[in-house]
């Protein structure tokens, strides 16, 4: 049987796809990626710009994978960065109109699915820790860094 730590682990493994792969067509082809023709040379180095802090993202989180249950600071930090990315895009939806479906497909990604791969990677901390378990309830002392 597949261990709920192993499952994440793989969930997270595929959906670092999404920014690595796109970050990687967006450093390579810049904003023309999106619509090709001629794009102003601001947009175009902003968007290059952009795009590979995306790909680092999806790197980051593949860093995490390998001790995922150890990963919780790191892993809500990197989250948080995504679902202020989709509040942003949220924001571009309300001021300028609707992205195309790609976009939107991002959007449910920033906002419904990192959040729960978020609340699923506490639960999976929690539980290595052992604090969910009756009868195996550790102090937080015993949780610290200096207390291994």
């Amino acid at each position: 049987m597949i261990s709920e730590r192993r499952l994440l682990q793989g969930v997270v493994a595929v959906a670092c796809l999404v920014p690595v792969l796109t970050g990687i067509d967006g450093v390579l082809r810049g904003a023309a990626m999106l619509r090709p023709g001629a794009v102003p040379a601001d947009l175009d180095s902003h968007f290059r710009y952009l795009s590979g802090i995306f790909l680092m993202l999806g790197v980051a989180f593949a860093w995490t994978i390998p001790a995922i249950e150890r990963q919780g600071p790191r892993f809500r930090l990197l989250g948080a960065m995504v679902v202020t990315g989709g509040l942003a895009r949220l924001l571009s939806w309300a001021a300028i109109g609707a992205p195309s479906l790609p976009h939107r497909l991002g959007l449910a990604m920033e906002l419904v699915v990192v959040p729960l791969l978020m609340l699923w990677q506490a639960r999976v901390a929690k539980r290595a820790a052992g604090i969910d378990q009756p009868g195996n309830e550790k102090s937080c002392r015993d949780l610290s860094p200096d207390n291994p």
